[in-house]
């Protein structure tokens, strides 16, 4: 599976019988896999099949699935509440026996609030399970569009991550270079130094060169530029790797500025530290990449 991203939507329509409705799917980035359903009333079904059918198809993201349902107008079955008329009745009996009020009329008892009721679902169970049957392939479709959106943002991630690695992987060689300067030049300053502090006394060379030695060591960057080296090999086999590999990488992007930070800490080169601090920016940019990366 190549790279995939973690934002994308999807939208299908569909229609049985009296029955009409419209599933959204849509999804953002998150650290674990988090399903959300909404649907309509009666088909609880729904819900089951939306959950087991991201976790076939996601392993990260905040997924959302909604479904509009409706019937048509004019086909939803109805019936008359009859314990409601009886209330109504009860309730002007005393008018009605005194003579201070009419018979009602059969419209305009089915008028009164109450009276007539939509009658709730679908009667038929096999028709409620035709409609089921016919959201939940929609709601298959629907997750398989967002999938293919993932997907398509996945390639184009893969080719921003590759350019920003390899950018790493330029500034990393740029430090490489720059680090080979730093013990002449750590010498030349100390020397500088202390030739201001102490003049020239007998066997002040061997103490600086001895002092200068040390300071080399401290300064020494060559186990973080390998380190840097290491993880640029490992991201670039990552991004082309299949699976979902946005943790590994999100981890990664740590490793990689730790080395960065370190470093601009050890560099003695004002043209070392520019490079460091442009390493930190590349990488920054890179993890701000990767957090939408499944």
């Amino acid at each position: 599976m190549p790279l995939s991203g973690m934002t994308g939507f999807g939208r299908v329509e569909g229609a049985l019988e009296a029955w009409s409705w419209a599933v959204e799917a849509r999804s953002v980035n998150g650290r674990n896999l988090e399903v959300r359903f909404r649907g309509p009333p009666g088909f609880e079904g729904l819900e089951r099949t939306t959950r087991e059918a991201a976790q076939g198809r996601f392993q990260r993201g905040q997924v959302t699935v909604g479904v509009q349902a409706r019937r048509a107008e004019g086909l939803a079955p109805v019936r008359v509440n009859l314990d409601q008329v009886a209330r109504y009745l009860d309730a002007g009996r005393d008018l009605l026996d005194s003579g201070r009020a009419a018979p009602p009329s059969l419209d305009g008892l089915l008028a009164l609030r109450g009276v007539i009721e939509a009658a709730d679902g679908e009667s038929d169970p096999e028709a409620l399970a035709r409609i089921e049957a016919a959201m939940s392939a929609s709601i298959l479709a629907a997750l398989d569009g967002l999938k293919a959106a993932r997907d398509a943002e996945g390639a184009a991630l893969s080719d921003v991550l590759s350019g920003l690695v390899d950018r790493i992987g330029g500034l990393t060689a740029q430090a490489a270079a720059l680090a080979g300067e730093q013990p002449a030049v750590l010498k030349e300053r100390f020397e500088r130094r202390m030739r201001e502090l102490v003049g020239d006394p007998a066997g002040l060379e061997d103490r600086i060169v001895q002092e200068a030695a040390a300071l080399a060591v401290k300064a020494d960057v060559r186990e973080e530029l390998d380190r840097l080296s290491g993880h640029v090999e490992a991201a670039r086999a990552l991004i082309a790797s299949d699976g979902a590999v946005g943790r590994r990488l999100d981890f990664l992007t740590q490793e990689f500025m730790r080395e960065a930070n370190t470093l601009c800490s050890k560099s003695a080169l004002s043209a070392l530290t520019a490079v460091g601090l442009e390493l930190k920016a590349t990488i920054e940019q890179l993890r701000e990449q990767v957090q939408n990366v499944e």
